[in-house]
């Protein structure tokens, strides 16, 4: 480990508090948890700018940091051939729960981005929202990206930006102020810069594309935000890019 991610793995253990998914697992279909909402409340507009890119049917894709299956069962609808991992044993044992009674076949596995079970070459898509500001080698995961895509393969992605802004949005807001988040959910000392993120993407052999932000257009009946592509990409930002031919 380098010195880079040592102090990226030490600044993690004061935040960054991953054992939330586990922890509400039983609940993450059932609406009864407000964060879980939120996330879920994220699919659509995620899809809507991913849909510009991908043309999802017969697609092999892979979720990577699938959580409870929101993501994987909106492109399984989609026509999708989905397969899920996340570090999250519970949740993945959720998002499983959950195919199998809804009709769905999606395969799911309990993994880290920095060490995927995949063979080289053999996705024709992965999907990573919510993640990459959580994980603990960012470069190494983007390998990871690279190596499992076929040629021409895409890499969709969002994220949250490092500026003070997003820190006061997504830590003084919504997690210690609203609640909207678990506090101790994010650690903004690993939130990513586009031009970063566009940096490390051409190290991992990945040439980025368009990137647009993310985020509230309304607020619905149950009160919670509803979201959409918004021009400013000060907070959260969605990309994509593709592995050379």
């Amino acid at each position: 480990m380098g010195l880079v991610e040592l102090k990226r793995s030490q600044k993690a253990q004061k935040r960054n508090k991953l054992e939330i998914y586990d922890e509400v697992a039983a609940n993450w279909w059932s609406d009864d948890v407000r964060w879980v909402r939120t996330l879920k409340n994220m699919v659509p507009a995620r899809l809507h700018y991913f849909d510009r890119y991908m043309s999802w049917a017969g697609m092999d894709v892979l979720d990577l940091g699938c959580a409870g299956g929101f993501m994987a069962e909106a492109m399984t609808s989609r026509g999708a051939l989905v397969t899920g991992i996340d570090p999250a044993f519970k949740a993945v044992e959720a998002a499983k729960a959950h195919a199998k009674a809804s009709g769905l076949s999606i395969h799911y596995v309990t993994g880290i981005g920095e060490s995927l079970p995949f063979a080289n070459a053999q996705f024709d898509g992965v999907v990573c929202v919510d993640v990459l500001e959580h994980v603990q080698d960012l470069n190494k995961v983007l390998s990871e990206v690279s190596r499992i895509l076929k040629p021409g393969g895409i890499f969709a992605f969002d994220t949250i930006n490092r500026n003070a802004m997003a820190r006061f949005i997504t830590i003084t807001m919504a997690e210690d102020l609203l609640r909207l988040l678990p506090k101790g959910t994010h650690d903004p000392n690993m939130f990513i810069r586009p031009a970063e993120l566009i940096a490390c993407l051409a190290n991992a052999g990945l040439r980025a594309g368009p990137i647009t932000g993310l985020g509230p257009i309304r607020i619905n009946m149950q009160g919670d935000l509803v979201f959409g592509i918004i021009p400013v990409k000060s907070v959260i930002y969605a990309g994509v890019a593709w592995k050379a031919d």
